[in-house]
C-alpha cells in the first residue's frame, strides 16, 4: 500500500510518516497541496491523509483536484480545525473519512487500512 500524508506542519507530518513506516506501511509526505499533486503524478498513492488548513492550496482544493483526476485514491481528512459541517462537506466531495487531531496512531492506521480495503474492493470491481 502506498500512502501519502499531506500537512503543512513539517515536523508533524515527518514524524507521522516515520511512525507509520515503523508499522510496515509505505508512507511518503508532502508539506503543501501543490507538492502533493505533483507527487501523485509520479507515484499514485492508494490512500492520502490530508490536512484541510494549509497556506496556498488548501485541503479542499487538493481533494477536489484529486477526485477529478484520480478518483480511485482514498482520501482521509485529518484536521485540527474541523467541524461537523466541514466533515459533511468533505465527505460529499468524495473524502473516504474525516478525523480530528489529535488522533491515536493505532486509530489512524486502522482508518488507513480500512480506506485501503475500500480501494482494493473498488479496484476489483473495476477489473471485473
Amino acid at each position: 500500500m502506498r500512502l501519502l500524508l499531506v500537512d503543512d506542519e513539517e515536523e508533524f507530518v515527518k514524524t507521522l510518516a516515520e511512525r507509520i513506516r515503523m508499522r510496515g506501511l509505505d508512507a511518503h509526505f508532502a508539506v503543501d497541496g501543490k507538492s502533493a499533486l505533483a507527487m501523485i503524478e509520479t507515484e499514485t498513492p492508494h490512500v492520502m491523509v490530508l490536512d484541510l488548513k494549509m497556506p496556498g492550496m488548501d485541503g479542499k482544493a487538493v481533494l477536489r483536484q484529486v477526485k477529478a483526476d484520480h478518483s480511485e485514491i482514498q482520501v482521509l481528512i485529518l484536521t485540527g480545525h474541523g467541524s461537523e459541517k466541514e466533515a459533511e462537506e468533505t465527505l460529499r466531495m468524495g473524502a473516504f473519512d474525516y478525523l480530528q487531531k489529535p488522533v491515536d496512531i493505532d486509530t489512524l492506521i486502522a482508518h488507513i487500512r480500512k480506506a485501503y480495503r475500500n480501494w482494493t474492493e473498488k479496484d476489483c470491481q473495476q477489473g471485473s
